[in-house]
């Protein structure tokens, strides 16, 4: 695709191939001799070159244009754009105790658990970091790696689909987790790091307390954002009565503000507490826009010339033009 030309002045010479033309098709111009009585003449049927002896002028007109356009020089650009942009390496650190169970959030309506939320909200922050590495880590009474830092943002969210209560030993080791988080980030060399832990309860498991994880953390400057999720009032938790039925009791789950809030603050980060999926998205964006770095582009276009085949098939056509001149349709013109 041609998208400029080097020296567009030179098109204007295209104005003159239409005075050219008619110069040489002029009959007050060109010298002729003329036959009295070739009017007794014209009856007769006329000759393929006779019928075809405008082919050479269209052909000379096409080829001078072409030559024309060659001269000022077409060109096609290749938009090339630079990014420039620091890389993030995360790694989500995500409750799934039993508490995870409780019933307190909703979706258009339709009552959903916390683990349920959490996923559906997670999956949409991780869609939004085009280009940075994330890790899942799952925990309970331990702490269990879903997935590596990747890329690979659809295996990852192939991962955070299988999240489930029940899977590992209960309880919330919450500083373990922590641990393990930044022991995930340990040899990252991103430009910017971080841990995103979401929670529904209180520390009661694990070896490491939520304070020396975090003052692990900010040794290693890394930032730990918490979410603490979970209604104040009290919830709907599903519980099997003895018979194997499921039912749902109305129970009173704490969450820990205060040792949430101190992790944050120990490592230079946010907490949030929310009670509904609003809320939590709104966290989730808040974190998002406070660890994101804005993209520097610079554009700039390359030009490759396209003058070449444009000279070719004028100079082709003016040398047919010339070759049809001396022959039999050469003569029909005179």
């Amino acid at each position: 695709m041609i998208t400029r030309f080097a020296h567009p002045w030179v098109l204007l010479l295209l104005l003159v191939i239409p005075f050219w033309l008619w110069a040489r098709l002029s009959p007050k111009l060109n010298a002729a001799l003329h036959f009295p009585g070739s009017k007794a003449l014209s009856g007769l049927p006329k000759t393929w070159p006779q019928r075809l002896h405008w082919l050479p002028h269209v052909l000379a007109n096409l080829g001078l244009t072409l030559l024309i356009v060659a001269l000022a020089r077409p060109q096609a650009g290749l938009q090339r754009r630079s990014v420039t942009a620091e890389v993030f390496d995360i790694v989500l650190v995500i409750d799934v105790s039993t508490s995870m169970e409780a019933i307190d959030f909703a979706e258009q309506g339709n009552e959903m658990n916390r683990l349920e939320a959490v996923i559906e909200v997670a999956r949409e922050f991780i869609e939004s970091r085009e280009g940075d590495r994330i890790g899942l880590i799952a925990f309970s009474g331990q702490p269990f790696t879903m997935s590596p830092l990747t890329r690979d943002h659809d295996w990852l969210l192939d991962r955070l689909g299988d999240l489930q209560t029940r899977q590992m030993p209960d309880g919330t080791a919450i500083g373990t987790a922590i641990a393990s988080a930044v022991n995930r980030l340990r040899d990252s060399e991103a430009d910017r790091r971080f841990i995103l832990l979401l929670t529904d309860g209180i520390n009661n498991a694990g070896d490491i307390s939520p304070l020396n994880a975090a003052q692990l953390a900010a040794s290693r400057d890394l930032p730990v954002y918490v979410i603490g999720a979970g209604s104040r009032d009290s919830v709907l938790f599903p519980m099997r009565d003895p018979f194997g039925r499921t039912r749902y009791q109305r129970v009173h789950m704490p969450i820990d503000d205060d040792a949430l809030q101190a992790i944050a603050d120990l490592t230079e980060a946010l907490y949030f507490r929310v009670e509904n999926r609003d809320q939590m998205i709104d966290a989730f964006n808040a974190i998002s826009d406070e660890e994101r770095t804005e993209i520097e582009l610079t554009e700039y276009t390359l030009f490759e010339e396209r003058f070449a085949g444009f000279a070719l098939a004028g100079l082709a056509l003016l040398l047919l033009e010339r070759i049809l001149s001396v022959t039999r349709l050469g003569r029909a013109l005179s």
